[in-house]
């Protein structure tokens, strides 16, 4: 029994007019019952208690009741109010006897809250036997996985020993059974460039099984990135749909693994809302995980989406593929006898309704730090007005949460930066989830425009969760032995999500608000990497395993208590000095840099205290190259924060460690992988292997990380990912402990390796980092111009050990900065800095110390400011500036409000000290100068040209000096006298005429020729000048003077020098500060605050906020002496440039940069494969700081790749990085080895550069013990020396250049007389001109050999370029095509090993023979053996279908002996042992024009046929040279040829019609022929069977490009390509192996396989022993044995358990046939080609069936074509005679009350519905019986050979063409209820399949529900076996018919029928007609003998009266009747009795 106690609501929600009058429906299992109404009421109290008969069965734990509020209304419908749903898990499980549901929210139609809430209390007895079922149970399996799932019951409850640190392990902690999934695959995706890319989605939708509901018509519906599909609408409960979809998207694989595939069931009968019976949902990425990134034939179960726990809604059948570039879809294989396949053991695992239902908790506690995000507008009119406004706190936020399609938000806060929401947001999942990540975003409320977002932020589940699967990732079906032998104990460390509680930093655009729309919005919404730190969240994700809770509730105060020890903060200190900023591109304004960590250290945000977080402004001096760089020499600009964060050194060391541990091995295992490369020896290789697999073992042995015990801010995540880690990284160590002793190959360790150093870099991710970024910007003027962020952990110091500090902690490295969201992805670099951070906790802040080298100065700065007005300096004229300021001249100081900092104190006077960096004079850097100055007169129009007011300016037409006044500076000398500049539109004395328009006081525009109306003319005078000493850098101190600056207008630019025109100049004053205690280095973190600003009272009403940062001490680091260094660098050669020119070339070179200093190689020109063979030497590099640091950690040197255009700019190609070896003792004798360094542009490859660089520490005393200087090439060019160079030798390149085909037009004109240039090594060679292309595009003379210097070392090998030219008239020979090949490896041969093979190919060698010595004889081809009867039972198709194994379909074809043939499942081509059928020549794609985007390939324009033959030469000429290796060559001309194709089928086309499917046809060109095949179309399929043969005449090698395309056939608009495929027509004549024709596996003369090729066995034997150099074969008369290349051959051998049957030919040539079959050669075959189409040129638009047979015409006419026509459906009749029914469901009540049913039956084929048949109606059946006697006849198409039903109809009235679909042959039997005048009733039905038919019953009795399998839970073993009523052919008895009621299956009758299966031939000898029609036999149908109760009441009134009225009411008609009399007796008693007394009182008569 159940009890729902349904007690009160309150807060139900007003009605529009008046209060409701609620009442509640409690609904369990289908019985609703209701409580009364309470009139007018908001809070009822209703008290009932409602009561459910449970009928004695427990109550299962996925048992719920609904609970249903509405207002009563007398009349009409009840009004819904709100609802809610309880689950009864806890009374099922018997935990309890009640269960209290208090507060229950109530939520309206769209599922959301409506603010009232109701109280019950439900009451549970259970029946007495029985014990609580519950699904929790361990040890009852319900996982659908594999049977062994359930057995580690001991696991689940020895989960507790986790928790031991006081924490308690999470529900379902290890591993429950329910939570075993696959493997978690974190490898995912690694390999997919993030990057914009074409894929498609296949989806295939199979069929349906025990889909729920009565008479259904489903239709499913697949939605994939905002596409859906539909499929066709089936009838019945298990629907065979067998449709496939194509989805093709174009995005980045980041977000489509992020797409749903949804498929939903529909049922289309219904139009209301809940037509969705269930639906199945799962991420793209999941499939893509798969192997194959398939999921195959897997059964998906349904289930609801609104009520999870209401178990399955029927099973789905689908195939899933992803394809992405270059992928080949899986083929499905079908297996036999899947109508019995088990549900349960192929359903796909992860995503069934068993996965927990868990609720994820997320509590959002607070955030921090939220950037302005409104208009200052109204804070502004407040402080107008006198109000106090508050700036920093203009944003209102709130958080949204969205995770697997669901959204929720917090409340929001107005007006806070720092808000408290304290609410927890509750989301249902099923978990393991699909979905990967929880997005985060915090948005600005706006009342009037959209919300802003201020950031995101993602949890991945896969960091916070594990499946406990993390160690094991291979799949199971290829791993290698190593890994698969993980330890098991790793499999169970799962456990459920859980975070926190932890602060999450946000990262987006710039904080800076403005009014303006953000430029850099995209990166507050997650896309992109955030360049600034835009606040934080506290939160905690925990997981619990109830079902329903409040979406969003506050957190209770208890729960916000415990966060505050996660919040402690504790002081941290940061400390940067910047040593180097250079390569910066552009000068311009003063640069200076920013260092923040948060907020502190934002130089505009005025929320902390101000910090030296910035450095001093300096400007750029160009460095005598092409780069500029900041002169800081020995005084670094130094940076201080401190700030406050959370203690999470426990895991950042941890991360650290991994991270340590991680770089260790992957530098180990490049250099492994380098020596693999670079070919060394096997002990060099197996020494670095050891040295590796050692290092991971003690590495991994003594791997320890801090405890994590007594830590205040533990988290359970921290304890589960401490076990998690220490679990894998035991595994891994004892894997390469095994991999020690057990490895063979090294080589194929390394994926192991490999996937080892992934699965610790993924260890060290650590989710639960709160401490932010720091971020290093670059600002020019006030501007943001580029930044980089640098991962706190990387420069944390840490006390636990070295390994724990971060890896550039205290070190300096190189930061190659970048534009926010840059569009070029860092083609151009802003700047790259050298910076030394350390970041560490304050009470650490004196282990600074160790790290810092040279000394911090720390001063204090101002600037004195003056103008001059008339003539005189004074601060009279100083506009908007003051008398002192800061160096921006805004902020306002003085001397006396400056005060030192705590700690520190004044270390003497202020002093006078010029800003050097801030001095810009325009020579800085450079070695030659040249002085300008313009000489201007005037005069009126027609005057005479007088000096103008200004005769002297600069190009602005600002004053300068005057020629005289101008002096050479010391260190320089002057090169030339004054002279004009003639290099400018000018006339022949220099001069410039323009038209002075008022109000400019100088022309706009100029011209060189003079006319009357010019006024002002100018000339332009230089004069160069070259610096003389290199020591002029650092002149003698000069006295400073007074230290001013000046400048001519108030800004930026000041010199030295005071000029006539300058009207501005300052001068700065500094004070030294000391500090007062001896801390060293570390005291400068004591430099918080400013140190004092000038606030007046004008100055207080402004915005304190402008003077932030003003004022901070300036701290530097001074070096007190430095270093001369010496670098080399050698720059030696590169390779697969892209091409930037037209010419398809590029005119490299390079931009060599280290720190301040760059030179430029030469330029090569047009190559991509440039040899540069440079040495570039850097003499007296000036470096500060410790010699051992800079050897231990070498600035890079920096190659920047350029194409040098004459027109234009030059443009970027590249950069690559090389760090160089540095020698600190010139004694040590290490050589730098040249190495290949990748170039990388737009983060993609871009090439390789082959370089090496050494930095020598250059002794002061003597030059002489540098290397020697490397030989000249030129004046200044030096070549790479001796032992650094690679080693040559000498080499011969044998070039067999065969011809050039399809070569495009260039330039319009079409090429006609090309010819080759092959380089190599600097060495060229040229073939001869082809003399008319067209005729012929063979070369004449066709082997070419080129002697050349390579390098030994394969690694060093220049690629060979090949280049043709086209000979045009007037001697033009434009480059038509290039092509570069890069590896000679697979060219290499021996040249004394005779291999001849190669040379000639095997058909061209049969046609020389051909010409002469062959007589065809063709008098046995005809021979006819045929029998017609034999014909019919075996065709092509039957050969076909048992060569593919798929015996059923290919009838007594194998009995019989005969041949089958070879099916490839990819193109010959890539059939491994044809080696691409280029034994003879390969083939080059020839390419040309520039590569315009890195994503698509340059364009081909044509083909080069040829092939190499590489071999070593030796050096002493007196040694033979080696036999040539192209010798015999097969003839050149041009030679007529007959093609056959044969077209088999195409599969999985991609559809191109709306309905989803196409219409193909073939096409077929072969050279300027072509055949379309239009009007043999396949209408409406994606499955074709072609069966076509085509015939083609050509002429090789002209036509040498077969195409086959496919398309869709479309009667209004044009035809659409489907796809294409193309195959060499040349290479496979030419083609050694035979590839022409291929071999059958015997030599028939008649029958299906009749010999096809022209030459008999014996003759191509004979061939191929003369293209071997062989002898001829010898054969025994008999031909029983033949002896050919030294072996002896029989044919018993060969035909020993063959039979010999009546098709075969002689024996002799069937054993030449054997012995030819055993040499390698092309057997008989069908291929599988892809067909591409230019649209997707990457994806499988299809696969095509077929093969290509080539006959050379000299030859002879080849055999007859196979006959390949597709097979034909037979015509098949279904005969089913409904004989009785019985039990059939009573649906209606009579008139008199009898429950009694009109039964009729109705029957059809799925398919063919339209041709339904029903019997004639059983009237008034009282007990369930039916008579019928009735024969429903359907005909059929049926393919025996694939036991489907061919079914053709039109899918609309308007389609053009039936479609043709197969599906299983069923029969469908209902039962009916007639109804006249309304619809009639549905009463049950039994779907049959005919090849699996339920064995009928014998009797009516024996019949029941159990004979249906899958509707109860029988086992399958008591049921008999189905049979196939194709090979039973007629079979009769009782069959039960299902009707669905309240979700139970129950019984609605039982049939009677007999079913026979007539073949349509046996039709007319077996004649039946329908229902009881003539001819009325086979057998005879009798009339059905009814009762006389039977028939219709309308049509037999008579009837009616005799049986339904007189029966029924007979004796109340006959009482009627004698009532009725005895009234009438009564009635004329009393009307005559008065009359009759009168009478008899008066008595007239007497």
């Amino acid at each position: 029994m159940l009890r729902v106690s349904v007690e009160s609501a309150n807060n139900i929600p007003k009605k529009t007019f008046g209060n409701p009058d609620p009442i509640t429906a409690i609904v369990f299992k289908g019985e609703k019952k209701k409580t009364k109404a309470i009139d007018n009421e908001l809070n009822p109290a209703w008290n009932e208690v409602l009561e459910f008969d449970l009928k004695g069965s427990p109550l299962d734990s996925s048992s719920f009741i609904d609970v249903v509020v509405k207002d009563y209304e007398t009349i009409g419908k009840d009004k819904f109010i709100g609802s809610a749903k309880v689950f009864l898990k806890d009374l099922a499980s018997g935990n309890s006897k009640t269960l209290p549901a208090k507060n229950l929210p109530l939520i309206n139609e769209k599922q959301l809250a409506i603010g009232a809430t109701i109280n019950l209390m439900i009451g549970y007895e259970p029946p007495a036997s029985m014990t609580p079922i519950s699904n929790d149970q361990p040890g009852i399996d319900l996982s659908h996985g594999d049977p062994d799932e359930g057995k580690d019951e001991e696991d689940l409850n020895g989960g507790g020993q986790l928790g031991t640190h006081g924490v308690t392990p999470l529900p379902g902690q290890p591993g429950t059974p329910n939570q075993k999934i696959r493997p978690a695959t974190v490898k995912r995706h690694k390999a997919l460039a993030n990057k914009l890319q074409d894929f498609q989605i296949r989806v295939r939708v199979i069929e349906g099984r025990q889909l729920p509901g009565n008479n259904i018509k489903p239709v499913v519906k697949v939605s994939v990135c905002g596409h859906t599909h539909r499929t066709r609408i089936r009838r019945g409960n298990n629907p065979f749909f067998d449709e496939i979809f194509f989805y093709n998207v174009n995005m980045l694989p980041s977000e489509l693994f992020d797409e749903y595939v949804s498929f939903r069931l529909y049922d289309s009968y219904s139009l209301r809302a809940d037509s969705l019976m269930g639906e199945f949902k799962l991420d793209v990425g999941n499939i893509y995980d798969e192997p194959a990134h398939a999921i195959m034939r897997k059964w998906l179960l349904l289930s609801d989406p609104d009520d999870s726990s209401s178990g399955a809604k029927g099973y789905l059948k689908v195939s899933m593929m992803v394809m992405g570039s270059g992928d080949e879809p899986p083929t499905e294989k079908k297996v036999r006898n899947e109508e019995q396949d088990d549900i349960e053991s192929n359903l796909l695992v992860p995503a069934g309704v068993n996965m927990r239902l868990v609720t994820l908790n997320l509590k959002v506690y607070r955030a921090e730090d939220m950037p302005q995000m409104d208009d200052a507008f109204v804070q502004t009119i407040k402080n107008v007005f006198g109000g106090a406004g508050d700036k920093k706190n203009l944003v209102d936020p709130f958080l949204e949460v969205s995770f697997a399609g669901k959204k929720l938000c917090t409340k929001i806060i107005e007006k806070n930066a720092n808000p408290e929401w304290n609410q927890v947001i509750s989301l249902q999942v099923k978990f393991p989830s699909m979905c990967e990540r929880i997005k985060l975003t915090l948005y600005d409320w706006d009342r009037l425009t959209r919300n802003d977002i201020i950031g995101t932020t993602f949890l991945n589940m896969n960091k916070i969760a594990s499946f406990g699967g993390e160690i094991e990732d291979t799949p199971a079906e290829n791993v290698n032995t190593l890994s698969s032998k993980v330890s098991s104990a790793e499999s169970e460390f799962g456990f459920l999500p859980a975070f926190g509680p932890c602060y999450l930093n946000l990262y987006g655009s710039p904080r800076e608000f403005s009014g303006l729309p953000d430029p850099y919005e995209e990166l507050n919404m997650g896309k992109g990497e955030g360049v600034a730190y835009r606040g934080r969240v506290l939160i905690e994700v925990s997981t619990e395993m109830k079902d329903k809770a409040r979406m969003l509730d506050d957190i209770p105060n208890d729960d916000i208590l415990v966060t505050q020890k996660y919040q402690r903060k504790r002081k941290y200190s940061l400390c940067a000095v910047f040593h180097s900023a250079c390569m910066l591109q552009e000068p311009g304004e003063p640069i200076q840099f920013e260092v923040s960590i948060g907020n502190y250290g934002n130089k505009l945000d005025s929320t902390c205290k101000p910090l030296p977080s910035t450095t001093q402004y300096s400007y750029a001096v160009f460095d005598g190259n092409h780069y500029y760089y900041l002169p800081w020499a020995d005084t670094k600009p130094v940076v201080i924060l401190t700030s406050s964060w959370e203690d999470i050194g426990h895991r950042l060391d941890t991360v650290n460690i991994l991270l340590f541990l991680a770089d260790r091995l992957e530098s180990n295992l490049t250099s492994l992988k380098t020596a693999i490369l670079a070919k060394a020896s096997e002990a060099r290789l197996a020494e670095i292997w050891l040295k590796l697999i050692n290092l991971v073992i003690e590495d991994l042995s003594s791997f320890h990380v801090p405890e994590l015990e007594g830590r205040p801010n533990l988290t359970a995540l921290d304890l589960q990912i401490k076990t998690l880690r220490d679990a894998v990284v035991a595994s891994i160590r004892d894997m390469a402990k095994r991999m020690k002793e057990e490895a063979t190959d090294i080589k194929v360790t390394l994926s192991d390796i490999e996937d080892w150093l992934y699965r610790l870099q993924q260890l060290a991710d650590e989710p639960q980092n709160s401490l932010p970024d720091v971020i290093i910007w670059m600002l020019r003027g006030e501007k943001r111009v580029a930044y980089a962020r640098v991962p706190a952990n990387q420069i944390l110091y840490s006390t636990y050990s070295e390994q724990a500090c971060g890896k550039h902690c205290g070190r300096t490295q190189t930061i190659f900065m970048q534009y926010p969201m840059d569009k070029n992805k860092g083609v151009k670099i802003p700047v790259q800095v050298r910076v030394n951070m350390w970041l560490g906790l304050s009470a650490h802040e004196k282990k600074l110390n160790s790290f810092a080298q040279g000394t911090f100065s720390v001063f204090a700065e101002m600037y004195e400011n003056q103008s001059r007005v008339l003539g005189n300096w004074g601060t009279t004229g100083l506009v908007g500036r003051h008398k002192f300021s800061d160096v921006t001249g805004k902020v306002k100081l003085k001397r006396e409000c400056f005060l030192p900092p705590r700690c520190w104190e004044w270390g003497g006077e202020w002093f006078v000290d010029p800003q050097k960096c801030l001095l810009t004079e325009a020579d800085a850097g450079h070695t030659e100068f040249t002085d300008e100055v313009y000489q201007n007169e005037t005069r009126f129009p027609g005057g005479e040209w007088k000096p103008a007011a200004e005769p002297h300016t600069d190009v602005n037409g600002e004053k300068s000096q005057a020629l005289g006044e101008i002096e050479c500076p010391p260190g320089w000398t002057w090169e030339d006298d004054w002279s004009f500049d003639s290099n400018r539109a000018v006339d022949e004395k220099g001069w410039e005429y323009g038209v002075t328009i008022p109000p400019d006081d100088k022309p706009r525009s100029w011209g060189a020729a003079e006319k009357m109306y010019h006024v002002h003319r100018r000339k332009r005078l230089i004069r160069p000048r070259r610096k003389t000493t290199s020591t002029a850098a650092t002149p003698e101190r000069r006295d400073p003077g007074e230290g001013w600056e000046y400048s001519s207008l108030i800004g930026w630019k000041f010199h030295r020098k005071e000029r006539s025109s300058d009207k501005f100049r300052r001068r700065r004053w500094r004070r030294k500060m000391a500090t007062s205690d001896t801390e060293g280095a570390s005291a400068i973190f004591k430099l918080e605050g400013a140190l004092g600003v000038d606030v007046d009272e004008k100055a207080s009403k402004k915005d304190p906020a402008k003077f932030f940062g003003a004022n901070t001490p300036t701290v530097s680091c001074h070096f007190d002496r430095s270093y001369m260094y010496h670098l080399r660098v050698y720059v030696y050669q590169a390779r697969h440039l892209t091409a930037m020119d037209k010419d398809s070339f590029s005119d490299p070179y390079a931009h060599v940069s280290f720190l301040h200093v760059s030179k430029t190689t030469e330029i090569i020109r047009t190559t991509l494969n440039p040899t540069w063979d440079q040495t570039l030497i850097f003499d007296d590099l000036e470096i500060y700081g410790d010699p051992q640091t800079i050897a231990h950690n070498p600035p890079s040197v920096v190659l920047e790749i350029f194409d040098s255009d004459q027109v234009g700019k030059d443009e970027p190609m590249g950069r690559c990085r090389c760090p160089p070896i540095v020698k600190l003792n010139l004694a040590t004798a290490i050589s730098p080895k040249l190495l290949w360094f990748p170039i990388t542009k737009k983060g993609h490859s871009a090439g390789d550069m082959l370089v090496a660089a050494e930095l020598l520490l250059k002794d002061k005393v003597n030059q002489g013990d540098l290397p020697l200087v490397p030989p000249r090439r030129g004046e200044k060019l030096y070549m790479v020396p001796q032992g650094i160079r690679p080693v040559v030798q000498l080499t011969a390149i044998e070039i067999l250049t065969w011809g050039l085909r399809n070569m495009k037009t260039y330039q319009l004109a079409s090429v006609s007389s090309p010819s080759l240039i092959v380089e190599c090594g600097g060495e060229v060679v040229q073939t001869t001109v082809i003399k008319n292309f067209k005729k012929n595009p063979n070369f004449p003379s066709s082997v070419l050999l080129l002697k050349v210097l390579l390098p030994k070392e394969e690694m060093y090998t220049p690629p060979i370029v090949l280049k043709v030219i086209d000979h045009r008239p007037f001697g033009r020979k434009p480059i038509v095509g290039q092509c570069t090949i890069d590896t000679l490896e697979e060219y290499r041969c021996d040249p004394y090993c005779n291999d001849t093979e190669g040379i000639m190919s095997a058909k061209v060698s049969m046609i020389a023979a051909a010409q002469d010595s062959f007589i065809i004889n063709i008098e046995d081809r005809d021979s006819p053996i045929s029998n017609t009867q034999e014909d019919e039972v075996v065709d092509w198709w039957c050969k076909f279908y048992a060569s593919i194994g798929e015996l059923e379909r290919c009838g007594p074809y194998l009995k019989k002996g005969y041949d089958t043939l070879k099916v490839h499942q990819c193109e010959l081509e890539d059939v491994p042992e044809f080696q691409g059928l280029t034994d003879f020549c390969h083939t080059f794609k020839l390419q040309r024009g520039k590569s315009e985007e890195e994503e698509d390939d340059p364009s081909v324009v044509g083909e080069f046929k040829g092939s190499f033959r590489v071999y070593p030469l030796s050096d002493d000429p007196a040694v033979p040279v080696p036999p040539r290796q192209f010798r015999e060559l097969p003839e050149s001309r041009p030679q007529e040829c007959l093609v056959r194709i044969y077209v088999v089928r195409c599969m999985d086309l991609q559809p191109k019609d709306n309905n989803g499917l196409c219409d193909p046809y073939i096409k077929i060109s072969l050279g300027r022929k072509s055949i379309d095949d239009r009007e043999h179309y396949k209408p409406n399929t994606l499955n074709p069977e072609f069966g076509r043969v085509f015939e083609l005449s050509c002429f090789l090698p002209q036509d040498k490009d077969l195409k086959i395309s496919v398309y869709d056939f479309d009667l209004l608009s044009r035809d659409e390509k489907v796809g294409e495929t193309v195959i060499d027509v040349e290479n496979r004549l030419l083609s050694r192996f035979g590839s022409y024709c291929g071999l059958p596996q015997s030599y028939c003369i008649s029958g299906t396989n009749k010999w096809r090729d022209q030459l008999k066995p014996i003759q191509i034997l004979q061939n191929l022993a003369k293209l071997r150099g062989i002898s001829s074969p010898r054969i025994e008369g008999d031909g029983s044995s033949l002896s050919f290349a030294g072996k002896e051959y029989s044919l018993l051998d060969f035909e020993a358990d063959k039979r010999i049957h009546q098709h075969l030919g002689p024996a002799k040539e069937r054993m030449a046939l054997h012995v030819l079959r055993t040499q390698g050669l092309v057997h008989e075959h069908v291929e599988t080609r892809t067909l591409y189409s230019s649209y997707q040129p990457t994806l499988s638009q299809g696969k095509i069936q077929m093969w290509v047979d080539i006959f050379p015409k000299s030859l002879g006419s080849p055999g007859p074509p196979c006959d390949i026509k597709p097979r034909k459906a037979k015509k098949y009749f279904l005969r089913a005679i409904i004989w009785n029914t019985t039990d059939v469901i009573l649906d209606e009540t009579s008139i008199t009350g009898e429950h009694m049913s009109d039964i009729y039956v109705k029957g059809w084929m799925p398919g063919m519905e339209e041709d339904k048949q029903k019997t004639d109606v059983h009237y008034r059946s009282l007990d369930g019986d039916g008579n019928f006697n009735w024969r429903l006849i359907f005909g059929f198409d049926y393919l025996p050979a694939e036991q489907l039903c061919l079914v053709s109809k039109k899918e609309h009235f308007w389609s053009l063409d039936k479609t043709e679909f197969r599906t299983p042959p069923k029969l469908i039997i209902q039962i009916w209820d007639n109804d006249k005048f309304s619809l009639d009733d549905y009463l049950g039905t039994i779907e049959l399949n005919l090849l699996h038919l339920i064995p009928p019953a014998k009797t009516s009795e024996k019949c029941s529900l159990k004979m249906i399998p899958g509707v109860t839970d029988t086992t399958p073993s008591k049921r008999p076996k189905p049979n196939s009523l194709f090979s039973q052919k007629s079979v009769r008895g009782w069959w039960p018919c299902v009707i669905e009621q309240d979700g139970k299956h129950v019984l609605g009758g039982k049939v009677e029928m007999t079913l026979e299966v007539v073949e349509g031939t046996e039709v007319d000898e077996k004649p039946a007609g329908k229902g009881r029609d003539e001819p009325n036999m086979n057998p005879k149908l009798e009339h059905p003998n009814r009762p006389d109760t039977s028939f219709f009441w309308f049509t037999n009134p008579c009837k009616t009266m005799k049986f339904i009225i007189w029966r029924k009411f007979k004796w109340i008609f006959i009482g009627s009747i004698l009532l009725i009399l005895v009234l009438l007796f009564l009635g004329i008693l009393l009307y005559s009795l008065p009359n009759y007394i009168s009478m008899k009182i008066v008595k007239p008569f007497s």
